[in-house]
């Protein structure tokens, strides 16, 4: 006896090998040569194929279900059991058990917790308050329907994409119309995931396309307020390009210092003074909200930027977005610096094997480390990764791009990389060297494409930063899904992050006075990569057999 909600979540989650509350268990197919096994340990020796003792007959179903549960768990497979609240799930033993039963369930609406739990714990203040109000609502419209999350999601690309060329009108009343459709796409972007929430309709390539197009959506957005603002004899390409760059940093900020401080089994706890400071704070209603806004999360950002496009100039929406963005990038990259320093904790095999796929070494990077390793400290590796970075990022900003510094400069950061990475990333600050390698790259194709002011260059470049940009999300998601980076050979064959800073810089130094040779260069460059990276991307996670997920969000 129980409520209706209190069996879906034990019978129809994809997510876990194994999943049970009293009464009721569902087992998946990855441990079910396990449940063979727990039922023919359980039958005995002497029982016929299939057989299982059970207890009292009263109680038969019961008993059965939990003590195959319990001896799955002794056995090895992690028995997920659901939190359920106020929800009932339980066999009742006899006539007065059953009416308490009874009176529990009708105590309680099981579709009002169903509704309360397809909303995200933790969300921003937009989010929480603005949107998950009224999108639960539209949430449980779409599963009374039949859609799937990733329909959901599809409809969010669209409505996206539809705002991103009202944006490319340049006009005011485009404008208007392309901050009203960001904030509907944004409403569908929260109602997938509460959608999958609602009707536990979890899958891998549904994580996959809730994470990247939320990327792409925001990146095309960018693109087409670039476009609008030419069209009004403005060249913006540049900021948009840049708010790019900085959003995309912060996002690997927060994957490598989340990949670096792993809690489980092969990892510590954060216990340092920091963290138990944020603990604190945490505690404090108000500052909990505060803290949220600071960081201008996904939906406080894609509201800013509705409105602004609304009521401004796509130039002054880049302007703000960087400012906050910058300011965001600082706060949360500070604090979590101090947190490193301070955790008392050891990085563990696990950790420093995410920070070496998210760096994205090629080939070089690859030669310099087994040729010049580099005896690490606690600051080696991100000191050295900063070191190239700055030197490929300042020679692209002042030297001249027809002469041979540039080239250097991207060679001595292909040296510095490689060193950086030829001994495992277990350092207090190791985290830092992916993104610092990513700001390197990004920030040299911004540098050169704005300083040879070749006519197309920057929209060619910043097609080129998106195609990256897609390879090192799709990594990140891979490995946020138990999936592993991408296989080496695209690695290779895409140069890594340093092969490619350096084929800019000579195609920079090469074509930068030859007209529109260079922004034809990059443009084919990015749709090679685009469809390598594509192309390999959707075979992987289409076919990929990784256990069903959904991806709550980053803040970020």
């Amino acid at each position: 006896m129980g409520h209706t909600h209190a069996l879906r979540l034990a019978l129809t989650d994809p997510r876990f090998p194994a999943a049970a509350v009293t009464g009721a268990l569902a087992v998946q197919a990855e441990a079910r040569p396990a449940l063979a096994r727990t039922l023919a340990d359980l039958a005995g020796p002497a029982a016929p194929a299939g057989a299982v003792a059970v207890d009292a007959p009263a109680t038969a179903t019961g008993a059965l279900t939990d003590r195959v549960a319990a001896a799955l768990a002794d056995g090895g497979v992690a028995v997920h059991r659901p939190e359920l609240g106020s929800l009932v799930a339980t066999v009742p033993a006899g006539p007065e058990a059953a009416f308490a039963a009874r009176k529990a369930v009708d105590a309680v609406d099981d579709e009002a917790v169903r509704l309360r739990t397809a909303v995200k714990s933790r969300d921003g203040f937009f989010t929480t308050f603005c949107i998950s109000p009224y999108s639960r609502y539209l949430a449980r419209w779409c599963a009374r329907r039949g859609l799937t999350p990733n329909q959901v999601t599809t409809a969010s690309l669209l409505t996206a994409l539809i705002a991103a060329g009202c944006a490319a009108t340049g006009t005011r009343g485009g404008f208007v119309a392309a901050g009203a459709l960001l904030l509907f796409s944004f409403v569908l972007d929260c109602t997938d995931g509460q959608l999958a929430r609602y009707s536990l309709q979890y899958s891998t390539l549904g994580a996959w396309l809730d994470a990247t197009f939320d990327r792409a959506k925001e990146y095309a957005y960018y693109a087409g307020l670039a476009l609008g603002a030419a069209r009004g004899g403005d060249d913006v390409w540049a900021l948009a390009l840049g708010a790019m760059v900085l959003q995309t940093c912060r996002h690997v900020v927060d994957f490598s210092f989340n990949e670096a401080h792993v809690v489980g089994t092969d990892a510590t706890a954060n216990t340092s003074p920091t963290a138990a400071l944020s603990g604190r704070l945490d505690s404090v209603g108000w500052t909990v909200w505060v803290r949220r806004m600071i960081v201008l999360p996904i939906g406080e950002r894609w509201a800013m930027i509705a409105v602004l496009t609304a009521v401004t100039t796509p130039r002054t929406v880049f302007y703000v977005l960087l400012i906050g963005c910058a300011f965001a990038a600082t706060y949360t990259t500070a604090g979590r610096v101090l947190r490193s320093l301070s955790r008392r904790a050891t990085r563990t095999d696990r950790a420093a094997q995410a920070l070496a796929e998210l760096a994205d070494s090629g080939p070089l990077a690859e030669v310099f480390a087994k040729v010049a390793p580099i005896r690490k400290g606690a600051w080696t590796a991100p000191v050295l990764a900063l070191l190239g970075a700055a030197a490929v990022v300042g020679a692209a900003l002042t030297q001249d791009l027809d002469g041979p510094y540039v080239v250097v400069g991207a060679a001595l950061y292909a040296v510095f990389a490689g060193a950086a990475v030829s001994r495992p990333l277990k350092g207090a600050l190791d985290w830092l060297v992916p993104p610092f390698f990513r700001a390197a790259e990004y920030g040299t194709v911004l540098a050169l494409a704005a300083r040879s002011e070749v006519n197309g260059a920057l929209p060619a470049a910043f097609g080129l930063v998106a195609a990256v940009a897609y390879h090192h999300y799709d990594t990140v998601y891979r490995i946020k899904g138990g999936s592993g980076a991408p296989p080496r050979w695209l690695v290779r064959l895409t140069g890594g992050h340093e092969g490619r800073t350096l084929v800019v810089a000579v195609l920079a130094a090469a074509l930068a006075t030859r007209g529109t040779d260079l922004t034809l260069a990059l443009t084919a460059l990015a749709v090679a990569l685009a469809l390598l990276v594509v192309v390999e991307s959707i075979r992987f996670w289409v076919s990929s057999g990784a256990p069903a997920v959904h991806d709550e969000g980053e803040t970020a």
